[in-house]
């Protein structure tokens, strides 16, 4: 599996949640901070990330009721890499956008 193709390839073929979130957080307008999309991570490729705040976020859509061991394992990688882990449904970022960024911006102002 090569992880870099995979990547490129769901840059490419954004989800309607990804993009919306992405709009918000692409080229430095979250609080002037630098997020990256579809960024692979060991053997994972994680939605959205923050390597200065180590933050990595998560969108979830109606597949992922059925694999919440494969995205609890996920996040423990995540964990032990130093990175704080963000989960939000896909209709949360479509629906109450300004409560995801909210969200967003506590876990990287607030101390943990």
């Amino acid at each position: 599996m090569d992880l870099k193709h995979n990547a490129r390839q769901l840059r490419s073929n954004m989800t309607d949640a990804e993009r919306h979130l992405w709009y918000y957080l692409r080229g430095h307008r979250f609080l002037g901070l630098k997020f990256k999309r579809q960024k692979p991570m060991g053997r994972y490729i994680v939605d959205f990330i923050c390597l200065e705040y180590r933050l990595v976020i998560e969108l979830d859509g109606g597949q992922h009721q059925e694999q919440v061991a494969r995205d609890a394992e996920r996040d423990r990688y995540f964990i032990k890499q130093g990175y704080r882990v963000l989960r939000f449904w896909n209709h949360e970022v479509l629906g109450e956008t300004d409560s995801v960024l909210e969200v967003i911006r506590r876990a990287v102002v607030e101390p943990r």
